[in-house]
């Protein structure tokens, strides 16, 4: 039990720190408490519905966090600008890119047709 919640610990600490460097992090969670807020408390979305709007902000959570990693992995391996630092760098901000375009979709489809009809109320 010790050791689960030394990783627990750990675990906290690496989103405390992606949160703290990375200024999208931060913008990503204030989205994501908002989005929260919203579907739950204002539109009251059917619970199929919030549970592929939660994977779908949640990808983008731990796809930042990934990234933040993988930043950290580089820059600790060189300071010299290099084509595979920067591939690299690149490709975890891509994958970034790439949830966040998901959970677009997914607003889209799924928040905003019950946005539409609040409104229009």
């Amino acid at each position: 039990m010790t050791r689960f919640l030394k990783s627990l610990g750990w675990a906290f600490s690496g989103l405390r720190q992606a949160a703290a460097s990375q200024p999208n992090m931060k913008i990503h969670l204030a989205v994501a408490l908002l989005i929260f807020i919203v579907c739950v408390l204002w539109l009251k979305m059917p619970a199929t519905e919030l549970a592929i709007v939660c994977i779908a902000v949640f990808m983008v959570l731990a796809a930042e966090v990934f990234n933040t990693a993988i930043e950290a992995a580089v820059d600790l391996t060189t300071t010299a600008k290099h084509p595979l630092a920067k591939a690299a760098k690149d490709a975890a901000a891509g994958a970034v890119l790439l949830t966040v375009l998901n959970a677009l979709a997914v607003a889209y489809l799924l928040i905003w047709p019950h946005l539409r009809d609040q409104i229009a109320r």
